[in-house]
């Protein structure tokens, strides 16, 4: 059974079809895979109870031969900062604990809608303000790709680190996370998965508890762009409850073979400003082996000039703080989240559940975010960094004037030691890991990350492509080529 879950979507939706597995069967080896795998500590809890019942629904349909769609019994996870009714969110932080949904996040639902089974929620930094899945109130989550014990391990990236291991351990086909400079890209280059940003308002941000409104995008975790595809599919649509959601109607995207893709004469840009000063000799290897591979091929690869590219990380850390400071503030301990041991005065209680409620990280966003919402500061800060907003978005306007689509790294480096990654602050790790895919957010254009190859010490390198907005039927059908041209090997070298 551990053979289905190495396969991709619509392989086990055929086997399903054809009875040749049952959906509780499939269930059942998922969770026998997470309890196998549970070192790495990918789920903040596991939803055996209401899988079991969702893949007893399911089989009946099989049985009846009136599957809901090729994502019917097929498990997948979900990050914990998206809610889901009846199962604890707790954004892995003190603060929502015990924070219990009444509702589902209009992407949840829509999963479930399409039959999927929800085998758990995942791990993520606190309130997904990091870089590395390391922030959790539940433990550091630990890379699959050269695990060598609890002390000697790769971190996995984040903020979507849990949902990336357990798409790439085997345990489920898919996982949602979030993606605000880089949350489901960053970790999907880390542990060598297909890590998917779609263009801002395309998929609904309806019950993602918020870090910033104006760049939070839900994301797709998965081994192949054919099941991002699936998933994409099934969540992807105008959503009444989300006022930024795009009206414009969604057309379910259908890939052709990989052997009858042509990208003969695409226009293929090469950003010079993604070459970092800290880009590592491997992923620079990579990239420029892609790049000469695609021009082989027939496409029309050149660099190009985005000039802004060297900013965006400042503005972005601004704009990110002003944003927590006012998405936190409405955690008081009374109406929202945590509530101290404090009888004193209604402010010493809000500072004590604040203070207790939020870890290091989140406490130093909102205190920075604040200072820069000052009124003596706020032109200085914030309205500066509006301003190169515009920018950077115009270097990608500028851009698809020349080329159709970007090619650059998805981070500077293989996935770091988690012993040397937590030696810096939160602050020069994400400035350093998000380098290159937080631009994207700050542009609202959608961008996928897609395995290459392994590294000389076994880890995996990982490239993005980034479109215009909605081109996603382009830039995910560009990603299925490279894919099948590299060939990478998802489950070789792993430890188990």
């Amino acid at each position: 059974m551990e053979k289905v879950l190495n396969t991709n979507i619509k392989t086990t939706f055929k086997l399903l079809i054809e009875n040749i597995v049952t959906v509780p069967e499939i269930t059942a080896a998922a969770f026998n895979k997470a309890r196998e795998f549970k070192k790495y500590n990918s789920f903040i809890n596991l939803t055996e109870e209401s899988a079991n019942k969702q893949a007893e629904e399911s089989q009946k349909r099989y049985d009846e031969k009136k599957p809901i769609s090729e994502l019917d019994g097929v498990p997948v996870a979900v990050k914990d900062n998206f809610c889901t009714k009846e199962v604890a969110t707790t954004c892995a932080s003190k603060m929502l604990q015990n924070f219990i949904p009444t509702y589902n996040a209009t992407v949840v639902e829509r999963l479930k809608n399409a039959g999927a089974v929800l085998i758990g929620k995942t791990n993520l930094d606190q309130f997904a303000m990091g870089s590395g899945t390391v922030d959790s109130i539940y433990g550091p989550s630990k890379n699959i790709w050269g695990y060598q014990g609890d002390d000697n391990f790769h971190i996995a990236g984040g903020s979507s680190g849990g949902s990336s291991i357990a798409v790439a351990s085997g345990i489920c086909f898919g996982a949602l996370g979030s993606d605000t400079g880089g949350s489901t890209r960053n970790p999907a280059s880390y542990c060598g998965v297909v890590g998917f940003k779609p263009t801002y308002g395309l998929v609904s941000r309806y019950g993602l508890i918020p870090l910033v409104n104006s760049m939070d995008v839900p994301g797709i975790l998965t081994r192949t762009v054919d099941d991002c595809v699936s998933i994409l599919n099934a969540i992807a649509g105008f959503d009444d409850k989300d006022s930024t959601s795009l009206e414009r109607p969604f057309k379910k995207i259908r890939l052709p073979p990989a052997d009858k893709m042509t990208i003969k004469d695409l226009k293929i840009g090469i950003p010079v400003e993604y070459y970092n000063e800290h880009l590592s000799d491997e992923v620079y290897f990579a990239w420029n082996e892609i790049a000469n591979l695609l021009s082989n091929n027939g496409a029309i690869v050149k660099q190009i000039s985005m000039p802004n590219t060297e900013h965006s990380i400042v503005c972005y850390s601004i704009l990110n703080q002003c944003e927590v400071a006012s998405n936190m503030a409405r955690y008081d301990g009374i109406q929202y989240g945590y509530r101290a041991e404090e009888n004193s005065s209604t402010e010493k209680l809000y500072a004590t559940s604040r203070s207790q409620g939020f870890n290091e990280v989140v406490r130093n966003r909102i205190l920075t975010g604040n200072y820069f919402l000052l009124t003596r500061n706020y032109e200085k800060y914030f309205n500066k960094a509006l301003k190169v907003r515009r920018l950077i978005a115009n270097d990608f306007h500028k851009a698809w004037e020349e080329v159709q689509i970007l090619l650059t790294p998805t981070t500077l480096t293989t996935a770091p030691l988690y012993k040397d990654f937590v030696q810096k602050t939160n602050r020069d790790q994400c400035a350093l890991q998000d380098y290159c895919t937080q631009p994207a957010n700050m542009a609202g254009v959608p961008a996928i990350s897609v395995p290459i190859k392994l590294s000389n010490n076994g880890l995996p390198i990982s490239l993005q492509l980034i479109g215009r907005n909605l081109s996603e039927p382009m830039l995910l059908a560009v990603a299925k080529y490279i894919e099948n041209l590299v060939q990478f090997p998802h489950f070789v070298n792993k430890s188990s």
